[in-house]
């Protein structure tokens, strides 16, 4: 079995929501019919809804479920956009993090295309902390032409936490809403929706140990969204159409069960992170740790830049050492450029595509981080061999390098 080292992409499925997800897809019924077999999986459904909402600290008529945190993202971000525009035409600035996972990114350039939307690309520290005085400043400029702010609770690349009550406070001074992408932090940390007075907050199933496919939007019960898709007037006449029971249910369980244990499961995994860190450094003295430290990161995050290597050949190599890692936003594996995170840190091309990044989960043990710190010493040094390749051959140079050592070359 490969090591698997990340679980900031998706998790392994918890055992409580797999028992909750087979249960239900062995059941027949539509959430929205009136017969018996309907009122069953209305009520599987709004239970689900009540753990859900206990669990990311928000009422139950605050949960809008959704196909998973990107649709949760556009659904926020464009709905709170073109509410607020139809309210006040003047409305059309967005005030959005430069660290943004692409769900919203994307969303927020989209709206700028095609929607008239002016855009403030808020900065970040070299930590990958948002630059609050900057955030204050723009707040402060004519605050009645700002739509919405949108800031990440933490990263998914570098899993840098966000100071969102201060970011919430300083945006509702100005009369602003905000959203928030959770994604990453609902269940490493304790996210209660009530507490931070955020509007909108997006989290998913899949990052908790719940199924690919299924996620939520919390939003305030006096806020105003404009749907994104139409249809049955389903989830608060927000997100039409049919509910999926089975996925739903399995999400409620995996959110109850990362909500009962995360204290003590953030403390042993943020003990294994620490190690791993430790163990890298030791063994590769050149790698360089990037996000904040200590307490001010995900527990289960380790982001290195590796000098003198593609992150995508070490990434080969380390696979087939049996080690599963990552070189950032599986949203965006595959294409051979650098991290939009890494650059907004202030880091330079070269040394921003030298990026690997290990996170732990529900399932990882010591003797994952045993296996990384074996395989990376050598897997670092034929990636180095190697060199830097040009950013169009980057991936073929990466599987021609993993093939060759594949036959001991």
């Amino acid at each position: 079995m490969p090591v698997y080292l990340d679980h900031a992409a998706t998790t392994p499925l918890a055992p409580e929501a797999l028992a909750a997800l087979t249960r239900e897809l062995a059941r027949t019924g539509n959430p929205s019919s009136l017969h018996g077999s309907g009122r069953r999986a209305r009520r599987a459904v709004e239970d689900a809804r009540e753990a859900v909402a206990a669990a990311a600290g928000g009422h139950p008529s605050e949960v809008i479920f959704t196909s998973g945190g990107t649709e949760a993202d556009n659904l926020a971000v464009k709905g709170l956009y073109w509410s607020r525009v139809a309210d006040a035409p003047a409305r059309r600035r967005i005030l959005c993090s430069a660290v943004e996972h692409h769900a919203v990114l994307d969303t927020v350039e989209w709206l700028e295309r095609h929607e008239g939307a002016e855009v403030a690309w808020l900065p970040v520290d070299s930590d990958g902390v948002v630059d609050l005085a900057v955030l204050d400043a723009e707040l402060s400029r004519d605050p009645a032409t700002i739509a919405l702010v949108t800031v990440m609770w933490a990263n998914n690349e570098v899993g840098t936490i966000q100071p969102i009550s201060r970011i919430v406070e300083l945006a509702h001074a100005a009369g602003v809403p905000v959203h928030s992408d959770a994604v990453q932090a609902f269940g490493s940390l304790p996210v209660d929706f009530k507490a931070s007075g955020l509007d909108a907050m997006s989290i998913s199933g899949h990052k908790i140990g719940g199924p690919v496919g299924v996620g939520a939007l919390l939003l305030g019960r006096a806020v105003k969204l404009t749907p994104v898709q139409h249809g049955g007037g389903q989830e608060r006449d927000v997100r039409s159409g049919t509910l999926d029971t089975a996925s739903i249910a399995a999400f409620a369980a995996a959110a109850e069960k990362a909500a009962a244990t995360l204290g003590t499961e953030s403390t042993r995994i943020a003990g294994l992170r620490d190690r791993l860190i430790d163990g890298v450094l030791e063994r590769v003295p050149e790698a360089v740790l990037r996000g904040a430290a200590g307490n001010g990161r995900l527990p289960g995050n380790a982001h290195f830049t590796f000098p003198g290597c593609e992150g995508d050949s070490l990434l080969f190599l380390l696979d087939l050492a049996g080690v599963e890692s990552s070189t950032g936003s599986a949203c965006t594996a595959g294409v051979p450029r650098p991290s939009h995170v890494l650059l907004a840190m202030g880091l330079d091309e070269e040394t921003a595509r030298g990026a690997q990044r290990f996170t732990l989960g529900h399932a990882s043990v010591e003797g994952d981080v045993d296996a990384l710190l074996a395989a990376l010493p050598d897997a670092y040094g034929r990636a180095r061999q190697a060199g830097m390749a040009g950013h169009e051959s980057s991936i073929q140079t990466a599987g021609t390098l993993a093939r060759r050592a594949a036959n001991g070359g």
